[in-house]
């Protein structure tokens, strides 16, 4: 695996570990989180938000 790949992958798990802070955060606030955020972790926005208002 070439230094290029590594920081990739490293980049990766912060951009995944930001979304999941920031679901987390919205969640906890009563808030809808941000679409984007959701998809980052595999979450269908649209699903979510069915369960959410349940």
């Amino acid at each position: 695996m070439s230094k290029t790949q590594k920081l990739s992958k490293i980049g990766s798990f912060f951009r995944a570990f930001g979304s999941a802070v920031a679901v987390a955060e919205a969640t906890r606030l009563g808030h809808q989180p941000v679409a984007s955020d959701l998809r980052a972790l595999g979450i269908d926005p649209v699903q979510f938000k069915a369960i959410y208002r349940s």
